[in-house]
């Protein structure tokens, strides 16, 4: 591979900047621009040098051979001075090695799963844990990024593979001491793998909602306090509010941190008979995006909601509770009444959904199950057929244990690798 360079560190004035360099010609960069190669895993503080050996600054460096290094290659790490002129000057003369060249978006990454540092799981987790902007978002991303997924999958493929080898000893040995039964072994390893991968697909939907951030609709009639509401909860002016009902016309969308929980606030229009034409487009709007809502909060007049959109949990109160004086069911964004025990009522229904998020939080992950399990219901169909034909049944299972390569990213996944590490920052 080629020897690669970038800034790890966000562009701008800051106190250190990190700039990493990857590849079999570290050494020889590191003569050149620190005057030697450092003692490895050794912080060494350095004057970096060009290659007419003036001074360009004065800095900390760090020396990883390929065993211990995160690119599983021999890595050489920079900590200069923040300035913009300093980082500049020392990419400058990165530049000029004829063995160096700039690094993509994400290639120091690619290399880790290139030399098996890390599975495409894992990789994944670390593109969420650097986007993470909650702790529950934080938290989820570690326990990916520390391999518990794909653990799993490896202990899975394993049990697969045990049971394709006693199918298969039934066909190549036919001849020899070996068992003529084994579908019982066989379906026991089948039935547990699958009720695993089943329990794991039930849970991608919350681990992607933690991920992207749950939705939670204000839903009521116009004139109810829908925006100032939307208003307090954000702790700014997100939305317009006015006395003339109808004001709010299409969905306004406010992201905050509740509880720890990604949480995207939506102001709707106010739901009511109109002949006004692009009214009617925001109602309409406004009912789509509060039945798909993870969680809708009425505001009424009467404490009646919509039957129609209400759901499990969904949270009814009367609106502008600082006219009346019904404490226990009213709310006011104006006043404030209420706002804290709705805050911690959203937080509560929250919680208990993000309780049943499972170690698999994207859609190619449920995707690559999903194959397997399906697979692994054909074995079993197969298998219990009074005589089975154990090479189709092998077959179904061979598909099976491809499906979680593919999950690991050991196999079908050059299409899918690009958009991940598109998504990466230079540098990582």
């Amino acid at each position: 591979m080629d020897t690669i360079y970038a800034v790890s560190t966000a562009r701008g004035k800051a106190g250190v900047a990190v700039i990493r360099v990857s590849g079999p010609d570290v050494e020889q960069v590191a003569e050149v621009v620190c005057g030697g190669v450092p003692t490895p895993r050794k912080a060494t503080l350095r004057v970096l040098l060009n290659q007419e050996g003036e001074r360009l600054d004065e800095a900390l460096v760090l020396h990883f051979p390929g065993s211990a290094s995160f690119t599983g290659e021999p890595v050489l790490e920079l900590q200069v001075h923040g300035s913009v002129a300093v980082v500049s000057v020392v990419l400058e003369c990165l530049g000029r090695f004829d063995c160096l060249r700039a690094a993509e978006p994400g290639e120091f990454t690619r290399r880790a799963l290139t030399n098996e540092r890390l599975d495409l799981t894992q990789v994944e987790a670390l593109a969420d844990l650097i986007d993470s902007e909650t702790e529950s978002q934080r938290r989820q991303a570690m326990r990916v990024l520390s391999g518990d997924l794909g653990r799993k999958a490896v202990r899975w493929r394993k049990s697969l593979i045990r049971a394709a080898a006693l199918l298969e000893a039934t066909i190549d040995f036919a001849d020899e001491d070996v068992p003529e039964d084994v579908s019982l072994d066989v379906l026991a390893l089948v039935e547990q793998v699958s009720h695993d991968l089943s329990i794991q697909i039930a849970g991608v939907g919350v681990a992607e909602r933690i991920r992207d951030g749950f939705e939670v609709a204000i839903v009521g009639p116009p004139n109810i306090g829908k925006s100032t509401l939307l208003n307090a909860l954000a702790g700014r002016d997100a939305a317009i509010t006015s006395e003339h009902a109808g004001t709010t016309r299409d969905v306004i969308e406010v992201r905050m941190d509740l509880n720890g929980l990604a949480v995207t606030l939506l102001d709707t229009a106010g739901l009511r008979d109109t002949e006004d034409a692009v009214e009617s487009i925001g109602i309409s709007r406004a009912r789509d995006r509060a039945s798909a809502a993870d969680l809708r909060v009425f505001l009424t007049s009467d404490g009646e909601a919509p039957i129609d959109l209400v759901r499990d949990k969904d949270i009814v109160l009367k609106g502008k509770g600082d006219l009346h004086g019904d404490v226990g069911q009213s709310i006011s964004g104006l006043s404030g009444l209420g706002v804290d025990e709705l805050v911690r009522q959203i937080g509560v229904v929250l919680e208990e959904r993000a309780a049943g998020a499972g170690i698999a939080i994207r859609a190619r992950h449920e995707d690559a199950m999903r194959r397997g399990v399906s697979s692994l219901q054909n074995v079993t169909l197969l298998i219990s057929e009074i005589e089975p034909d154990i090479d189709i049944v092998a077959e179904e299972l061979h598909t099976a244990i491809r499906a979680l390569d593919s999950l690991l990213g050991r196999v079908d996944i050059e299409s899918v690798l690009d958009e991940i590490f598109a998504s990466f920052c230079l540098g990582k």
